[in-house]
């Protein structure tokens, strides 16, 4: 075996994109991705590079100057991006699924509008749906919308929106009472509009603030922020699918993808984790030869694999029921929930094999420590994620009694 996660049946188009994605992660990721993330620093120079290889539109349809790709296409050349830093792989993913809800559910006039831009990279996209106050709990939304005349007025405050400073088009998620009466039900009175911005802090346009980066534990490099809608005018026409109280519907399919992407960046961090604790446990040598060769370390290493292997294969196995046009919400959920807990596992115990020296800013390991526990609760915590799985098994396993 020459690596882990493998992917077999891959054509060789994709085979071709995967090693043009590797070799630039080797090359212009890993030499630089600590250093950048201590200053905090935002990746400029790799994302022009992952714009030049196309990788901004790689799901986005040929006739809107795409590459047309899988979510499977898309999800391994994720991995490989999270490998090497996972920040960079948040600044696509935010950015895929905003393309792939317009995809799914944009107008033909929002689709012929974003969708050149997006693959270009030109318009990079972010979505929004926490607040403050709701944590996991989407159906306690405040964040609200008014009909004035041919426009909406939005007003509220929204939380723990990835790529808040960098984007220039946000999907956000809002309540939206007009044409659902008193006693509708919370998730059919949401509705998702197209916002467009400046790039940068403070008012971005009238209306909008993006106050500033919060500081994180890791997960640096990535702009978090919070987003505020004071009186903001957003014209009819940029509401997702030109039909207010579907945007809970068209946000729950964007975050189904969204989990494979997860599910694919916890596989990207244990892959590296692996290759980095079987790396130092060949060099660092007690009592007298390498600790490789002790059968604790060992012991380890083996588990770490299985692991690697294991996320991989159920992440691939979500992501192919979603290109077969399947229901895949049982699959993602439990790609999501067994890569970030195996990738915060593998991470640990690469972290304990390097020893006192894993606790050192100059060894990588150190970063991976900080970044995994964030995969714990992007697109849904492991508890929500259990819900889901819990609850598709019993639709499933019905009772015949």
């Amino acid at each position: 075996m020459a690596r882990l996660a493998q992917t077999a049946g891959l054509t060789d188009v994709q085979q071709e994109i995967l090693k043009t994605v590797r070799d630039f992660v080797d090359k212009e990721i890993i030499p630089v991705a600590t250093e950048l993330e201590h200053r905090d620093e935002y990746p400029q120079q790799i994302v022009d590079g992952l714009k030049e290889l196309g990788v901004f539109g790689l799901m986005i349809p040929e006739e809107y100057g795409g590459l047309g790709e899988s979510l499977l296409t898309y999800a391994l050349c994720v991995e490989e991006i999270a490998r090497g830093w996972m920040s960079v792989s948040g600044i696509i993913n935010t950015h895929f699924i905003v393309a792939y809800m317009l995809k799914q559910h944009g107008t033909q006039e929002q689709k012929d509008y974003f969708l050149p831009r997006m693959a270009a990279g030109e318009t990079r996209g972010a979505f929004s749906m926490s607040e403050p106050a709701l944590g996991s709990d989407v159906s306690a939304i405040t964040s609200k919308a008014v009909k004035d005349g041919d426009e909406y007025v939005l007003n509220g405050q929204k939380m723990w929106l990835t790529n808040g400073g960098t984007s220039t088009l946000v999907a956000v998620l809002v309540r939206s009472d007009e044409g659902h009466p008193e006693g509708t039900a919370p998730h059919k009175s949401m509705t998702t509009f197209l916002v467009e911005k400046e790039a940068g802090f403070g008012e971005v346009r009238p209306g909008l603030t993006i106050p500033g980066k919060i500081d994180k534990m890791g997960y640096k490099g990535v702009d978090t922020t919070e987003l505020i809608m004071d009186g903001l005018r957003i014209p009819a026409n940029r509401v997702l699918g030109g039909a207010t109280g579907r945007g809970f519907y068209q946000m729950m399919d964007g975050v189904e993808v969204g989990r494979v992407n997860v599910a694919a960046r916890g596989c990207g961090v244990a892959q590296r984790a692996f290759e980095l604790g079987v790396s130092y446990a060949q060099q660092r040598h007690t009592f007298g030869k390498p600790i490789a060769q002790h059968q604790a370390i060992q012991f380890k290493l083996a588990e770490m694999a299985t692991k690697v292997e294991a996320a991989h294969a159920m992440m691939v196995n979500a992501a192919r029921k979603k290109d077969s046009g399947e229901r895949n919400d049982l699959e993602a959920g439990m790609a999501k929930y067994l890569a970030s807990e195996y990738c915060k596992e593998v991470v640990e115990d690469a972290f304990r094999i390097h020893g006192g020296y894993g606790f050192s800013k100059e060894y990588e390991i150190e970063r991976l420590y900080r970044e995994a526990p964030m995969l714990l609760i992007g697109e849904g915590t492991a508890e929500i994620q259990k819900m889901i799985i819990g609850r598709r098994l019993l639709e499933e396993y019905r009772f015949q009694g």
